[in-house]
């Protein structure tokens, strides 16, 4: 997975410098977006491999985002995985119905991450390649 590019969707400085600095120590090209309009924006800019995206954003929340991204001709297969506090009962399922082909919830495992990304690229890689 080594280049694959990474849209981080997030509000928070300090979370995408941390996620940036995980991942890119394992060869992802990291992008950042501090919000939704920019995220879409990069989106159509970059096409990344995969998204990241907060749940909780200030101009239009995670969900919102998802459901545009899923409506975006051309790049509506791109993997999108919910990286969000939000941990009650629901909201998994939430992000999930909302689109989102994945869940992880903060505080991330540095540990973890690299190989929980790699997975849903394999995932999306493999679907793309049976259809």
């Amino acid at each position: 997975m080594d280049g694959a590019k990474v849209l981080y969707i997030e509000d928070n400085v300090e979370n995408r410098t941390l996620v940036k600095r995980v991942l890119e120590v394992e060869g992802y090209v990291v992008l950042e977006a501090d919000g939704g309009i920019d995220g879409l924006r990069i989106v159509r800019e970059e096409a990344p491999d995969l998204v990241l995206i907060d749940i909780n954003l200030p101009e239009i929340d995670g969900y919102e985002i998802t459901t545009r991204l899923r409506q975006m001709e051309g790049l509506n297969d791109i993997p999108i995985v919910a990286l969000t506090a939000n941990v009650l009962k629901g909201d998994r399922e939430r992000s999930l119905d909302a689109g989102c082909d994945g869940y992880i919830q903060k505080p991330i495992d540095v540990d973890l991450l690299p190989a929980q990304i790699a997975a849903f690229l394999r995932q999306a890689r493999q679907q793309q390649n049976t259809i």
